[in-house]
């Protein structure tokens, strides 16, 4: 059993969000945390352009999947990370749960790929912050 903290993302369709935030964490911690993500409603593929703005910084998703949340890993993870304001999990015991209300640029009229890095930017900025807290630096 690994005692490398694990967070869990977790947005609706776990087809770009949550995905981009475990790139992040996976491509960022370098194996200090495991990481997993997963949607409340999963759609059947990752969104093309979360893909393309993370291959951008050198994260390589193409091999992820939506799935659903596992209740098994739901709860043995330290902290689940909700991303967006739709996306809700259930309170567990001993699960720190937090929501980081991404940047929608759309609201500014900003769309495609522009609007996918705004928000690559913004969660890699959060991915390190809780990265420090969780795994700090030796």
């Amino acid at each position: 059993m690994s005692t490398a903290p694990a967070v869990l993302f977790v947005c609706v369709k776990n087809g770009g969000k949550s995905q981009m935030a475990a790139g992040l964490m996976r491509h960022a911690a370098n194996g200090r945390v495991e990481v997993y993500s997963a949607g409340t409603k999963p759609s059947g593929t990752l969104n093309e352009l979360s893909v393309q703005s993370l291959l951008e910084v050198g994260v390589d998703i193409r091999d992820g999947s939506p799935k659903p949340i596992d209740p098994a890993l739901l709860r043995t993870v330290d902290v689940v990370v909700t991303l967006g304001r739709e996306a809700h999990v259930d309170p567990v015991d001993g699960v720190r749960i937090i929501n980081w209300d991404t940047d929608e640029p759309s609201e500014r009229g900003i769309d495609g790929i522009e609007r996918m890095r705004l928000i690559r930017d913004d969660i890699a900025t959060r991915v390190e912050h809780l990265l420090t807290a969780l795994a700090p630096p030796v």
